[in-house]
């Protein structure tokens, strides 16, 4: 549970922050658009960072592919030279990653905030979006957070449901009703009580096959929006992009068209709006591209950090570590360092050699200690 109070904590904020933007334009619909809007701004630098990071991986591809030719059998020589290749011209192979990666929490924190009936209640039970959903889903028995809350069915059935469904209409949908429950006179929207038991609540989600139009527009709309933001970013991918990689470019709108249909239309309406901005984003990011000489300039230009080395750098430094390591233990001549020998008690004086046994000691004209000292010749 300890792990979960972060989460908490970030969907109870983002639910007030969609009450608050209620509060100002009292238009669920509009909410939904300027709140996807503010989450755009906040990852903008992100989504900047992601793009100018495809756009120097496809200028540096054409020099990495020959890094690879040259050094084809050489695996290690050829990644050493491939991270000398992003220093020189300052690319990060992994920060077009992270944006991609944090659409999906977001896209969860989203589902758990617009989806309706929730529980715990993210959005502030004194605000103007709890009173306006309460009149469809409520979640006491006369609606007012400190009434008593609903444990049963039988409670639900006694009240005068499905209420009126102003306060989160847009477009002639209700945000609170997905594709599925369009134009099902017995659409219900399943809860569980505080007690445990499910819960079922009648929502007004249309009548007819026109009540349904919208509904399918909208789902469309995500599916088209995310097959062509996925586009954009497969044509500014660098070329040779592996197999896994094209197969979850063409599997995403696939998904998300799925999602279309069973996500609350208000979740559907986030999505949308957010394949709209990203499109625009990238358009016009992707109509100015540097150059490899402009990139290696900048490279150059940009200041060293001495007290806190990036990941790239780390890895390029324990690169060329291990191979001077390789090269000075394959040098012709070199030994490993040992322990010093012990000295030892100094060897004992025996007995002089016999004469002959060395042409040096032999005679009397010899060097050495061998002979009769009598006949020394004196010095």
């Amino acid at each position: 549970m300890i792990a979960l109070a972060p989460w908490q904590a970030l969907l109870d904020g983002l639910g007030w922050v969609v009450a608050e933007i209620y509060e100002l334009i009292p238009n669920y619909g509009v909410t939904i658009i300027l709140l996807t809007i503010v989450i755009r701004l906040v990852l903008l630098p992100l989504g900047i960072k992601q793009v100018r990071s495809m756009q120097h991986m496809q200028i540096v591809q054409p020099r990495i592919k020959q890094v690879q030719q040259k050094f084809k059998g050489n695996k290690q020589r050829q990644q050493e030279e491939i991270m000398k290749l992003y220093k020189e011209y300052g690319v990060n192979p992994f920060s077009g990653c992270w944006p991609v990666l944090l659409q999906f929490p977001i896209l969860i924190a989203m589902y758990s905030v617009l989806r309706w009936p929730q529980h715990p209640i993210h959005v502030p039970t004194d605000s103007g979006l709890y009173a306006a959903v309460s009149q469809q889903i409520p979640e006491t028995l006369d609606g007012q957070p400190d009434s008593p809350p609903i444990e049963t069915q039988a409670q639900i059935d006694a009240l005068d449901l499905p209420g009126p469904t102003s306060g989160t209409s847009f477009l002639g949908m209700n945000l609170l009703c997905s594709a599925v429950h369009a134009g099902n006179t017995d659409a219900t929207l399943a809860a569980q009580s505080p007690t445990g038991q499910q819960l079922e609540y009648p929502v007004n989600c249309g009548s007819d096959v026109v009540d349904r139009v919208p509904y399918y527009v909208f789902a469309v709309l995500m599916f088209a929006t995310t097959f062509f933001q996925q586009r954009q970013m497969q044509n500014a991918s660098p070329p040779g992009a592996s197999s896994q990689q094209q197969a979850v470019l063409k599997l995403m709108p696939i998904l998300f068209g799925v999602f279309g249909v069973f996500f609350p239309a208000g979740l559907v309406l986030y999505w949308t709006t957010s394949n709209a901005w990203q499109i625009g984003q990238q358009y016009f990011m992707l109509k100015s591209r540097p150059t490899a000489e402009q990139m290696a300039e900048r490279a150059k230009a940009k200041p060293q950090k001495v007290e806190k080395k990036g990941f790239m750098a780390s890895m390029m430094e324990r690169a060329e570590q291990q191979r001077q390591q390789r090269g000075s233990a394959t040098k012709p001549g070199a030994k490993k360092p040992g322990p010093n020998p012990k000295p030892g008690p100094n060897p004992k004086p025996g007995p002089n050699p016999k004469p002959g046994s060395n042409p040096k000691q032999s005679g009397s004209g010899g060097n050495g200690s061998g002979g009769d000292p009598k006949k020394r010749p004196k010095r």
